[in-house]
């Protein structure tokens, strides 16, 4: 029999009632086309499950750094984690200079020390409503990559808490109003470019990789306690062992599962006890984007130098490298954005600014278009519309269909590397500037 398996909810999460919640699930696995019309909170990276899917249709379509803004948040210090919403409460992390630059627009030195918060904006006044002070990070943290922050890693929702991560500085749990319940700076290693990869939650397991300049390992953290639950190391040869990917989680015959590329390799690990399920080799490195689910496949991409991208077919045990790829190209494939799938096709857009959709199943391409414009952001997919944000501010909507068509392009002409957000029918884009609500 095929091996059945679905994406993972954040533990404790209840979007309305568990009547609902369970109504929502099985919509989602039996018919992962439907669109919901409600609203919905955004959760975690890429959405309510992680796959960079807003259930409401009718986002905007049009706006300008003038037009369609219902407020614009400017954010103390640095970061480009992505926004995560609950109710009236948005939530984001930064990296504040404790010696802020005296002009608005000049940049902390590298070396200055840092408060690691969490930030809490009001949804309808665009208000920072409370600052929390989680980590202090030294003056003398290594150097970061140009196109990181000391902050990109989001915090995940899951029932009354949030879980905050900033890699080798720390991890800490707050309740939603901000009171820390613990936190966990103890777990250091040596990074390279700095922290990227966010965290993933299932059960009691909080479970990110650790994957730096010396050997990489994944990690779960008892999510009541902060404590570890489990480590285990990347068995594998790399002559570059740095990766900043995310974890996806499938349940798959009952067993969660954790797929979490690295450098060289993908492994899909129990999340319970962390023992691996299976791998697939590859030679890739800096690997960023976040696996999906699509046309029944896992895809990953293989980061650096040129990317990979390689369709697996789940199940198995050890190393199924020469009996589970089912497909995989070089052509326009990303080496920071996430994919996106829907109705068995496949979406994506490479750092270059090269868009391109593919039958899920075969790889077989549909259409490539150059849209133009540099790429970090991973893109969102909502109602028929694909949102592809640039570094650049620039925002190009196409259909998310078997052939390619331009809705629209908006400018805010500030720069951004953090994914887009849904707060009701409205969009969030953090910039270098702050944090903008976009609406009809």
């Amino acid at each position: 029999m095929p091996t059945r398996f679905r994406s993972v909810l954040p533990c404790g999460y209840l979007p309305y009632s568990p009547i609902l919640l369970a109504a929502w699930l099985c919509t989602l696995i039996t018919c992962p086309s439907t669109r919901l019309l409600q609203a919905e909170d955004w959760l975690q990276f890429r959405g309510t499950i992680g796959d960079g899917e807003s259930r409401v249709v009718d986002l905007p379509t049009s706006w300008s750094a003038t037009e369609h803004i219902k407020w614009r948040c400017e954010l103390p210090g640095e970061g480009w984690s992505s926004p995560t919403v609950l109710g009236n409460r948005i939530y984001v992390s930064a990296a504040i200079p404790t010696s802020e630059p005296a002009a608005a627009d000049s940049k902390a030195p590298a070396s200055s020390e840092r408060e690691l918060a969490l930030l809490m904006i009001d949804a309808t006044s665009g208000k920072l409503v409370q600052r929390v002070k989680l980590f202090t990070q030294p003056a003398a943290t290594p150097k970061i990559h140009s196109k990181n922050s000391h902050a990109s890693p989001t915090p995940i929702i899951a029932g009354d808490r949030i879980y905050v991560h900033f890699g080798h500085l720390g991890t800490a749990c707050t309740t939603l109003d901000g009171k820390i319940i613990w936190s966990n700076d103890k777990l250091s290693y040596a990074p390279v470019h700095g922290n990227g990869g966010s965290p993933a939650l299932v059960g009691k397991s909080l479970i990110f990789s650790q994957d730096g300049s010396e050997k990489g390992k994944v990690i779960a953290l008892n999510a009541d306690t902060g404590d570890v639950m489990w480590e285990v190391p990347r068995e594998v040869e790399a002559t570059k062992k740095f990766s900043f990917c995310t974890p996806l989680v499938l349940e798959s015959n009952g067993q969660a599962q954790v797929i979490l590329p690295g450098s060289n390799v993908v492994q899909s690990l129990d999340a319970a006890t962390g023992k691996e399920i299976w791998r697939v080799r590859y030679e890739g490195y800096s690997v960023i984007p976040r696996p999906i689910v699509a046309g029944g496949l896992i895809m990953i991409c293989t980061g650096y130098d040129r990317p990979t991208l390689i369709a697996i077919r789940p199940g198995g045990q050890g190393d199924v490298t020469d009996t589970h790829v089912a497909w995989q190209t070089k052509t326009g494939v990303p080496h920071t954005p996430s994919l996106n799938t829907r109705d068995g096709l496949l979406f994506m857009v490479s750092d270059s600014g090269i868009a391109s959709c593919l039958e899920a199943a075969t790889g077989k391409e549909l259409w490539k278009e150059r849209i133009g414009g540099n790429f970090s952001a991973s893109p969102l997919l909502a109602g028929d519309n694909l949102y592809l944000l640039s570094e650049e501010g620039d925002t190009t909507i196409v259909k998310a269909d078997r052939t390619f068509k331009q809705v629209a392009r908006n400018r805010l002409e500030d720069r951004t590397l953090a994914s887009m957000a849904v707060i009701d029918r409205d969009l969030l884009i953090r910039s270098k500037s702050g944090l903008w609500r976009v609406t009809k």
